[in-house]
């Protein structure tokens, strides 16, 4: 029973995958459709970001031997204008601890960045066409516009 729980954010993304897809079918109104859509959108990128997760990983950042992480190009060893790789150029710690760090993926992660702005894009456009719509038909159902081209 606890494995079948452990994995709530995948009870999630079906849950939420199954609505949005229902909604889609189901409904007929045109911003309905666009909502469903939004919300199995939504699903994906909670997938995506779930399998890039690493339980106890942190980011995958270098530390220098000098004891300092990188902060804007510069290092708190190199303040006399020396840029990072001057200042720790060879001493990249490679300890076991460093080796043995575990680290979490951020491919998911960037790559859900990049599709979240195309589904904004996306869906700034799909709300422009259900105007345009709206203004040439006078309705956004789409039995009823079906039934007016057929009339037509």
């Amino acid at each position: 029973m606890t494995e079948f729980l452990g994995l709530y954010n995948y009870w999630i993304v079906i849950f939420l995958m199954m609505t949005g897809f229902y909604i889609v079918i189901a409904r007929e109104n045109l911003i309905k459709t666009i909502i469903g859509l939004n919300i199995f959108q939504t699903s994906v990128f909670l997938l995506y970001i779930t399998m890039g997760k690493v339980t106890h990983g942190t980011a995958p950042i270098l530390k220098s031997s000098h004891g300092g992480e990188s902060h804007g190009g510069k290092s708190h060893g190199a303040e006399h204008g020396q840029d990072l790789h001057a200042a720790t150029e060879g001493h990249i710690d490679l300890s076991v601890d460093a080796v043995t760090e575990i680290y979490s993926n951020p491919i998911p992660s960037v790559l859900m960045l990049t599709a979240i702005v195309v589904g904004i894009a996306t869906t700034a456009l799909a709300l422009a066409l259900v105007v345009r719509i709206r203004e040439e038909y006078g309705t956004i159902e789409e039995d009823e516009i079906l039934e007016m081209d057929r009339n037509s």
